[in-house]
């Protein structure tokens, strides 16, 4: 299994029941596919860097789970097709 970290950042307008559902979501896709989540940090509405289809702000959540390359695959499947997604990045962490 390998280590992996994925920042994703949540358009700003979404309830935060939403919110909350969609961070479980995504853990529990990981964890579906045998993987376990050794970090979840919500680091809230946050700026960011530029201005991303007319869109300022974001909620940015950082998960961490060790994983098969398949699992990270799906979460990155599922996260493109998510329309209260901005962006998503999963990255390789080293050994």
């Amino acid at each position: 299994m390998r280590n992996y970290e994925v920042l994703y950042i949540i358009k700003p307008d979404v309830e935060e029941e939403k919110v909350t559902a969609l961070v479980e979501k995504f853990k529990t896709l990981v964890e579906e596919k045998g993987a376990e989540v050794t970090k979840l940090d919500k680091w809230g509405k946050r700026r960011l860097a530029y201005e991303i289809n007319k869109i300022k702000d974001g909620i940015y959540v950082l998960m961490q789970f060790k994983a098969e390359p398949a699992a990270a695959a799906e979460l990155d499947r599922v996260m493109k097709i998510n329309d209260d997604m901005v962006r998503h990045m999963i990255v390789r962490e080293g050994e």
